[in-house]
């Protein structure tokens, strides 16, 4: 074996300094001695004593809705999310940088930061039909080489008020995408059991996980999670079934909560939270404590949704922490790996400690500890991919 790369001085979470070797794409070897013997014909890159960490992975965020690439946009408001779906579609409908062009940017800008794996959901309905799904699809096959790409058919005009959606949910599975989204079953089909029993059917049909995004509140919000857990564990579906936001979850009585998220946790029903705005938060610790899987991600980036967001995963993890008042260095790495490990393992990603045979995927970011990293957020990191560096100080290189 003739090493493509040698690395040396990198720091482990452990504190450790080792080298690795990468073999193309993968790491041959990894150690305090890796490097012995090595010799100086072999190109080497002096990490300096900066942090080995895995690459980050945003398990939330849609491609096709995106404004990056284009000449800022004011935000168009609107106090329920109906009316401001409705917003989205008409100031949409003025765009014209296709898809491709905005998804690709802001793919480019995620790959920069360190994000190497994405879910995005697409939406999916009557007026767009499976356009905006070729689309995010295509950027596959461009894009690819920078990240991992999974996606979700997501009904964002509902399913029942809007007919056909169904039929076009089963549609997009067919022709690619990976999993089956949902909406506010009460909230904007106003019909809990109908909208559950569709998306499920589709998801049944395939075989396939969902992720349904959930801005229901309170005690309804819950019931509709408990459907959710019992569905998922009716149809074997356990482990491949996200909530997205679940805004109920931070404001529910001690009762109502302990019955929810005992439910989550049997049935394996993940949750993601973006750390929002103004609205309850759920509440990472509890649920880690009852057993709840738990991820975060940046949801909207720059779209009619929010003006904000640059796609920095690591800036992420600061909000996170400053909306759960997460302090100590141990609270401040188990946040890192919410934006990393945990979504890895949710999207089925490759999990576990960098070592001798794994992808040569990951960041080197100029920290000590995770806990440095989380609090300072540095932007000069170095991005390998498949045994390359793609990006230095939140560029892409050539």
């Amino acid at each position: 074996m003739t090493p493509s790369l040698v690395i040396e001085n990198a720091r482990t979470e452990a504190g450790e300094i080792v080298s690795l070797i990468l073999d193309n794409d993968r790491i041959a070897a990894i150690g305090p001695n890796a490097t012995a013997g090595i010799g100086p014909a072999v190109p080497h890159f002096d990490a300096a004593g900066g942090l080995l960490c895995p690459p980050f992975v945003d398990g939330h965020v849609h491609l096709d809705k995106t404004l990056i690439g284009l000449p800022f946009i004011p935000h168009i408001p609107g106090d329920t999310v109906a009316k401001r779906i409705e917003a989205e579609k008409s100031l949409l409908r003025t765009v014209a940088l296709p898809v491709q062009a905005r998804g690709g940017a802001l793919l480019e800008r995620l790959a920069a930061y360190g994000t190497l794996s994405v879910r995005s959901h697409v939406d999916i309905d009557t007026d767009i039909g499976l356009k905006g799904l070729e689309a995010v699809l295509s950027l596959k096959q461009s894009h690819g080489h920078l990240v991992d790409i999974q996606t979700v058919a997501f009904p964002q005009s509902g399913v029942l008020r809007n007919p056909g959606t169904a039929a076009l949910l089963d549609a997009a599975i067919a022709a690619g995408a990976d999993l089956v989204g949902g909406l506010d079953p009460a909230g904007i089909d106003n019909d809990v059991t109908g909208h559950l029993d569709a998306i499920f059917a589709v998801a049944g049909k395939y075989g396939v996980g969902l992720d349904i995004h959930l801005h229901d509140g309170g005690a309804l919000g819950a019931f509709e999670l408990r459907q959710i857990a019992d569905r998922t564990a009716a149809l074997g579906l356990e482990g491949k079934v996200v909530v997205s936001h679940a805004f109920c979850l931070g404001a529910l009585e001690d009762v109502d909560f302990g019955h929810t998220a005992a439910a989550l946790a049997r049935s394996g029903v993940a949750i993601m939270t973006s750390a929002p705005g103004p609205v309850p938060m759920p509440p990472v610790k509890r649920l880690v404590a009852a057993g709840v899987r738990l991820f975060c991600a940046n949801d909207n980036i720059r779209d009619a949704w929010s003006p904000f967001g640059n796609g920095d995963m690591l800036e992420r993890v600061g909000i996170l922490c400053d909306r759960q008042d997460f302090r100590s260095d141990a609270d401040l790495a188990a946040a890192f790996r919410l934006a990393t490990h945990a979504p890895a393992e949710i999207l089925g990603r490759p999990v576990g400690p960098l070592q001798a045979g794994s992808l040569a995927d990951f960041v080197i970011l100029p920290a000590v500890s995770l806990a440095e990293a989380v609090a300072v957020r540095p932007l000069d990191r170095t991005v390998f991919r498949r045994g390359v560096i793609i990006a230095r100080g939140g560029q892409l290189v050539a």
